[in-house]
């Protein structure tokens, strides 16, 4: 189902997550102990955490602005002090997708393979191209909060044959063709039960359907926030369709900080939360390098101190979206 979606232009594996599908894009990538990993800073860990299981460092890469993607102008200042990375992880944040005009030349003047993490942007189209296309490998989540959900599950996206079935034999514990267990290298139990795979072909016949209502619920919150000078919806790059998995607010101009929004939310039992705390911030990650879009702080930081992600989920209705909405708007111009 999913190679039809991409009008067969890859190889799909379906694994048991997305990280566990960088893992492997990373290995047949042929990135291991000691090597660099340029990683985009503003993200879930699970981009990140990756890394450290082949033995890598990562490096994180701050933002731009528009979308919270990675920038290039601080993908530049990392091949200054790091010119030979074994591979550079792109996000495709909230369902935004990245600069990749920009993005893609700098990584092949070093001849840097790409990990598209398009986790959160199955659906979203760049000029033309679907997200999940536009690396050397792709990487796609069916966590129970993505646009569709096989419960939980994710799906490397592979341009070969060679490398589909290398990732199907790492992830089934790297098991020899054998009649007994014969292992010659180390596997994962990485594989997706056929149960779980099964409720994702059924979620295919509907994600059409779920990326248009995430649409109008974005629209939603733009049309309620038009004239708020407090109030800017986040996330836009260039010459995209995002899929709107999250529709994400900035505060601007205002005493009022995300988790002042989440908690007013929270007391009409609303769920919110702030946007993604950037991986250069994380105590885990306190001794990587990072590299900023600025001279002075960063985007990602900005963006996590000013920024909320708000009520998206498809079974809201439209109207509950609206009253959110004004909920919010309400809350911060009386408030600021």
């Amino acid at each position: 189902a999913v190679a039809n979606f991409y009008d067969g232009q890859i190889y799909p594996v379906a694994l048991s997550s997305g990280t566990g599908a960088i893992h492997l894009a990373l290995k047949s990538i042929g990135v291991g102990k000691g090597d660099i990993v340029f990683c985009q800073s503003l993200t879930f860990s699970g981009s990140a955490n990756p890394i450290t299981y082949v033995g890598a460092t990562p490096v994180f890469i701050d933002s731009e602005e528009c979308s919270g993607n990675m920038s290039p102008v601080a993908l530049k200042k990392a091949y200054e002090k790091y010119p030979n990375p074994k591979a550079i992880i792109i996000v495709d944040l909230y369902g935004v997708p990245a600069n990749f005009d920009e993005l893609l030349p700098i990584a092949k003047l070093h001849n840097t393979p790409v990990i598209e993490d398009s986790a959160e942007a199955f659906g979203s189209i760049y000029k033309g191209k679907k997200c999940g296309l536009f690396g050397n490998v792709g990487i796609l989540s069916f966590n129970g909060n993505k646009i569709i959900t096989t419960s939980g599950g994710g799906m490397l996206l592979a341009h070969s044959k060679e490398i589909q079935e290398k990732a199907v034999f790492w992830s089934t514990q790297s098991r020899e063709k054998c009649v007994w267990y014969e292992h010659k290298e180390i596997g994962y139990n990485y594989r997706l039960s056929n149960v779980l795979a099964g409720i994702g072909r059924g979620q295919m016949k509907v994600l059409d359907k779920r990326i248009e209502k995430k649409r109008v619920i974005n629209s939603i919150y733009r049309q309620v926030f038009a004239d708020c000078k407090h109030i800017e919806p986040f996330g836009y790059q260039d010459g995209s369709e995002p899929n709107r998995w999250l529709s994400v607010i900035k505060l601007v101009d205002t005493s009022i900080t995300p988790m002042d929004v989440v908690n007013m939310l929270k007391k009409s039992d609303i769920d919110s939360r702030p946007a993604w705390k950037p991986m250069h911030l994380q105590p885990v990650f306190k001794d990587c390098d990072f590299f900023s879009t600025k001279e002075a702080g960063s985007v990602s930081g900005e963006i996590f101190d000013t920024c909320v992600c708000i009520p998206s989920d498809t079974k809201t209705s439209l109207e509950e979206i609206r009253q959110i909405a004004e909920l919010i708007r309400n809350f911060v111009e009386n408030n600021k």
